[in-house]
């Protein structure tokens, strides 16, 4: 089978696309035809050697995956040859065939095309985690979303919707902000033109903000926890920046606030009756047509290092998509 395969960490430019062996699943695995997998921003960072963890070399990035299953593993009785599902692996995705833990595997819902389906776990997954289960977001409550028109920014603009927050939505460019009012800010700010703390402060007649969702971090994140209000919750998503940020920590005694740290994946791990509820009703919505993944590019799969490199420039709005099938 062909992959995009990461045989030294660098930049992706460094990755190669070639001919490896099919994996075989092990008895509580099922391995899939893979026909999409999005890109997300650990994928950038894994393949630099960056990450949390780092895979034996050689492998794939890429993990979140949609397609169809070929075989089973002898302890999986849920999934059956020819089933059409989403998935979600450490890695591997970026490839014609993977393999996913029958755990972490779902049906693909009708009518959710392969492409949109595998730019949905991971994302969606992410914020709907970090805003019920981390910050216990509140119908009425005001939350700023920092990087609001990425990948996940827009998966947290759609729920907090859905929650009945009001949101105001921050982004570097007007065409990014433009999206953001596509899918229901109620307030916007270009950070490369405002000034963030002093505009949060304005637009929330100084009471600031009930809860900030970071995926950017920087400078940027010292900014919006100033304008953070009265007991507000700070998610720490991760680090699109590229810079972690040194927060002096008397902010969060000054407004009785609190930094939550998110990470879906290990979530996912640690609790995962939660976390296939949290799916469950994630499927539901987007069944209903209340959630709408935003696909901004897509590109074959030999081209995944430029869906990397496009990703880590931050030149996208919504998800980027490997297809196999082009």
């Amino acid at each position: 089978m062909k992959a995009i395969v990461c045989n030294k960490f660098g930049t992706p430019d460094t990755l190669q696309y070639q001919e490896i062996e099919n994996p075989a699943p092990k008895k509580e695995d099922v391995l899939i035809a893979v026909k999409a997998c999005s890109v997300n921003f650990p994928d950038t960072l894994i393949v630099q050697g960056k990450y949390q963890f780092k895979p034996a070399f050689p492998f794939s990035p890429g993990s979140d995956v949609a397609g169809i299953v070929e075989k089973v593993g002898e302890a999986v009785k849920h999934f059956k040859v020819g089933d059409e599902v989403v998935g979600f692996i450490p890695f591997g995705g970026f490839a014609e065939k993977a393999i996913v833990k029958a755990k972490d595997c779902f049906p693909k819902p009708k009518g959710m095309s392969m492409v949109n389906a595998s730019a949905f776990l991971l994302a969606y997954g992410t914020s709907y985690h970090a805003l019920k289960d981390r910050a216990n977001l509140q119908k009425g409550e005001t939350i700023l979303i920092l990087g609001a028109s990425g990948g996940v920014g827009l998966t947290a603009l759609e729920l907090s919707k859905l929650m009945g927050a009001k949101v105001i939505a921050a982004a570097s460019t007007k065409e990014k902000l433009d999206l953001c009012k596509q899918f229901g800010a109620d307030e916007v700010i270009n950070y490369t033109e405002e000034n963030l703390k002093d505009k949060v402060k304005e637009l929330t007649n100084g009471n600031g903000v009930d809860v900030i969702y970071d995926p950017v971090g920087g400078h940027f994140s010292e900014l919006a926890l100033r304008a953070i209000g009265w007991k507000g919750r700070h998610l720490v998503i991760g680090f699109a920046n590229g810079e972690i940020p040194k927060i002096p920590i008397n902010l969060t005694l000054l407004k009785g606030a609190s930094i939550v740290g998110v990470f879906w994946g290990a979530f996912a791990q640690k609790e995962p009756k939660k976390s296939f509820d949290n799916i469950q009703q994630l499927l539901t919505w987007f069944a209903k047509g209340d959630l709408k993944p935003h696909i901004d590019t897509i590109y074959a799969l030999k081209d995944a290092p430029k869906a990397l490199e496009a990703m880590m420039n931050r030149k996208t709005k919504g998800k980027i998509v490997i297809n196999m099938e082009l």
